[in-house]
């Protein structure tokens, strides 16, 4: 049996997984470098620390590989996630709070994040339930058991609160596309978010425009009349874009000063959206209602992004955004880690500066950099090309994974690779985004190369536990 497991096992997998920890555990010992610095062995520093954990994912490596029956993981998924489950409410009631957010437990001296361990009992519980014989994601019942099984962990995430693992969980839609989701659905959550960002930057007045712009577009698209709708919406678009220059005219400043714009334009919308609905239950359009629905819908989202921005996220949140959007530019607070990252791998150039002799690095001058901003680490030492690198092992290993997955004979196999591809995925893209000034700051670590045992071992297993499930097609 071993000698089957190693002819099948996908070494083009393991051979990315070496790659990156080795990578990681040369670049943690660079990123605590001193001239004082013990070897890069020594339990008092960090890749002493990370060497630990690296054997500790060995141990378990070889376990998931040849003594855990695959066939156990449908059977104890429930039971994983109802542990976990726990775990997520215990760190909310004794967690220990680490920048600004409550997701750590102290276990005989050691921090653990459960909401690590929960992409994994949430990946196997998806699988199962996904697996089941006569499943079908279009079926609401089945679409709402597995909206479940996604949104009860991110409800008790939210509240630690720690956004860069809801943001990870968001990634889940690419496997749900998979699966035979809508692909409507991934284009409505884009939307929320463009529009999230729009009425940040602007107002809720540009995001309703860009709104209606897009409804405009959609009915053209449906109707039968297609130039008399174009026209009609693109005279609406234009005559409301001077409710502005109008508002500040001097025979409407006094008497509407205080009245936000954007009643004007809901109030002109709401008319103009009666008369097409009505019109649409006329003709019995159902997809013209269903474009009236999400049209309302959405305005409702927009004139609540305020709140949410206020009172869902924390504060250094809301200050990371704030300088991605350019609403404000603090170098000095908010923005100190960007703009320092940015610095480091600027001066990388194409080949860097040498291992050990990054001036950013050595210095500390950038923050967190042997955790979320190891990449800039690796971007002045190693430069454009060391960077490259890693990015290319990132996109080898995903697309490995995903390739393997579609091999699958088992829905179950298949759905746990798509899993953990979309995980590595939003994990890698967050986080040299953000180190590269073009995503917000929320605390997420590389993949298997930023120092930490929880989210570590947790690509590990998840990692391992579909290489032996991809050698069961073999038997």
């Amino acid at each position: 049996m071993r000698g089957a497991i190693y002819s099948k096992l996908n070494w083009t997998i393991i051979i990315c997984y070496i790659l990156l920890i080795t990578i990681g555990w040369v670049n943690i010992y660079a990123a605590t470098f001193s001239e004082s610095a013990d070897s890069l062995f020594s339990l008092d520093t960090r890749s002493g620390m990370q060497f630990v954990w690296i054997g500790a994912a060995a141990i378990l490596a070889l376990s998931i590989l040849f003594i855990i029956n695959p066939k156990i993981y449908p059977i104890v998924s429930p039971w994983l996630s109802i542990g976990v489950t726990i775990l997520l409410v215990a760190v909310l009631i004794v967690g220990r709070e680490i920048n600004g957010s409550k997701s750590w437990l102290m276990i005989a001296g050691l921090g653990i994040q459960p909401s690590e361990f929960s992409k994994i009992t949430t990946a196997l519980l998806l699988s199962s339930a996904m697996s089941r014989y006569g499943y079908k994601i279009t079926n609401p019942k089945d679409l709402l058991r597995t909206a479940a099984i996604i949104l009860v962990p991110v409800f008790l995430i939210a509240l630690e609160p720690d956004v860069g693992t809801i943001l990870v969980y968001c990634g889940l839609i690419f496997m749900l596309y998979r699966e035979g989701l809508s692909g409507w659905f991934i284009v409505l959550a884009f939307l929320a978010v463009t529009l999230f960002l729009i009425t940040l930057k602007f107002s809720p007045f540009v995001s309703i425009l860009v709104l209606t712009a897009l409804a405009g577009l959609f009915h053209t698209f449906i109707s039968s009349h297609k130039v008399k709708v174009s026209l009609s919406y693109l005279v609406f678009i234009l005559a409301s874009a001077f409710i502005p220059a109008m508002m500040k005219s001097s025979l409407l400043s006094k008497t509407a000063k205080d009245f936000p714009i954007e009643y004007i334009l809901i109030g002109i919308v709401a008319i103009i959206g009666v008369i097409i609905w009505f019109k649409a239950a006329k003709e019995r359009n159902r997809v013209l209602k269903i474009i009236c629905a999400i049209y309302v819908l959405y305005i409702a989202f927009i004139f609540s992004t305020d709140f949410i921005f206020d009172n869902l996220l924390k504060d250094h949140h809301r200050d990371r955004i704030e300088n991605l959007l350019g609403i404000s530019n603090d170098l000095q607070g908010a923005g100190y880690n960007v703009h320092q990252s940015r610095i480091a791998i600027g001066s990388g150039g194409l080949l860097g500066k040498g291992f050990l002799n990054g001036t950013q690095t050595k210095f500390d001058f950038v923050p967190e950099q042997g955790t979320d901003f190891i990449f800039c680490t690796i971007g002045e030492e190693w430069g454009f090309v060391g960077s490259l690198s890693v990015v290319l092992i990132y996109t080898i290993l995903i697309c490995s994974i995903i390739m393997t997955a579609e091999k699958q004979k088992e829905k179950f196999n298949r759905v746990f690779g798509y899993c953990t591809a979309s995980y590595l995925f939003i994990h890698v893209f967050t986080n040299i985004g953000m180190t590269l000034g073009i995503m917000p700051v929320v605390g997420i670590p590389l993949p298997l190369i930023s120092y930490g045992g929880s989210s570590f071992l947790t690509f590990t297993v998840l990692i391992f536990i579909f290489l032996r499930l991809d050698i069961e097609r073999w038997k």
